[in-house]
């Protein structure tokens, strides 16, 4: 039985913090803060002794394949596993010809900005959208450009529009239909639809930002991908086994049309060094094929859920009247938004030892607006947060 099943408060006793910190880890929060920006889990639930698991298991049985060059696409065992996951969570076929290994989502922007895109092209995004990934497309040389958004997501007629007003200068569109990063918004059925058609009408590919797919913390269920929606034609669809097994692995893939994905391989960056991140697919396969996956993931939505609700319930209670907040379905954030300025609520959190990530890294907010993540922090921290803020920012008016 995996250590995971017989400890419930963390993922292991491997899923320690006694190196977390500069040097070891990309960032670490500054003594005596709690913080609320960062995008991915608190060390307690990174499940270390599972990922070990998969590694004594998946050695001896590729022996020295594991440490050879990857076939270019990937490992057919990973590639097979996650077609045959979309396949069962859509209802729509899925093969692993569709697949692609990346070493994440931010390597397969990386690899659509070059591959699929021409510098000083324009790439249409969300009002607001993934920091980083625009960072990413930017240093491709891409040109971004923001289309309208509402509450059910991108508009439909303002995309149209931009993709009118381009005169055929658009790469693709970039967007995050189901818990988007940073408001939580999943995208309903009509709306995808409305989307996918403007997106076919006008020969546009869409880039769908799928990396909290599987985080429905409430059990109630997603439209299908607009991958799914499109029978895999005109949509190239990123996931990432980071924000449910750890960033550190550095796995992902690309789920598009057979052609696109020939074409990719085709790079090269691929024909020179093969698949993105072999060795790691090839153990995290073992996992998808034996249900060690979605043992965590069902644990993990679990403690997710208590933190997402430690949060919303003490934000709810102690800065009514101060702040709009929806309770979001799933992902990692809660996205505020506010009277006062954003500058005077950054540093308001500040001054009381909160850190939050600042709504204007992510786009045009139209109201001042703050992102809080749930993911990294214990329901009681996440509590004590929004108190220590509903003092500060109450404060300040």
């Amino acid at each position: 039985m995996s250590v995971l099943l017989a400890r419930q408060d963390t993922a292991g006793p491997s899923s320690h913090d006694r190196h977390w910190r500069a040097g070891t880890v990309q960032a670490v929060s500054p003594p005596g803060t709690a913080d609320l920006g960062p995008g991915y889990l608190e060390p307690g639930l990174l499940p270390v002794d599972l990922i070990g698991e998969a590694y004594a298991r998946m050695v001896p049985e590729f022996g020295a394949a594991a440490l050879s060059y990857g076939e270019n696409r990937g490992a057919l065992p990973f590639r097979e596993a996650v077609a045959d996951r979309a396949t069962a969570l859509d209802g729509t076929p899925c093969a692993a010809e569709n697949i692609l290994v990346t070493a994440g989502s931010s390597h397969a922007l990386h690899l659509l900005g070059t591959a699929l895109a021409a510098p000083g092209q324009q790439v249409l995004v969300e009002r607001t959208g993934y920091d980083f990934g625009r960072a990413v497309l930017r240093d491709c040389g891409l040109v971004l450009r923001e289309v309208a958004t509402d509450a059910d997501g991108i508009v439909p007629e303002a995309l149209d529009e931009a993709l009118r007003t381009a005169a055929g200068q658009v790469a693709f569109v970039v967007l995050t239909p189901t818990f988007h990063n940073p408001t939580g918004t999943v995208m309903p059925l009509r709306r995808r639809l409305a989307v996918l058609e403007v997106a076919a009408r006008h020969q546009v590919l869409l880039v769908e930002d799928d990396a909290y797919a599987e985080l429905d913390l409430d059990g109630t269920g997603v439209p299908p991908s607009l991958a799914s929606l499109a029978g895999q034609r005109g949509v190239v669809r990123l996931r990432t086994i980071s924000k449910v097994l750890g960033p550190g692995l550095r796995l992902g893939w690309l789920q598009a049309d057979r052609t696109v994905v020939d074409r990719l391989a085709s790079r090269g960056l691929l024909v020179s060094g093969g698949s993105a991140n072999h060795t790691c697919s090839l153990a995290v396969a073992t996992l998808l094929r034996d249900g060690g996956f979605d043992r965590h993931l069902d644990w993990l939505r679990s403690r997710l859920r208590d933190r997402r609700d430690a949060l919303h319930g003490a934000v709810t209670e102690h800065l009514r009247g101060t702040v709009e907040v929806r309770r979001p379905q799933g992902g990692f954030f809660l996205w505020l938004e506010a009277a006062q300025p954003e500058p005077v609520l950054l540093a308001a959190a500040r001054e009381c030892g909160v850190v939050v990530a600042a709504g204007s890294r992510f786009g045009r907010t139209g109201t001042p607006a703050v992102r809080l993540s749930y993911s990294f922090n214990s329901p009681s921290l996440l509590r004590a947060a929004a108190a220590r803020l509903a003092a500060a920012w109450k404060g300040t008016s």
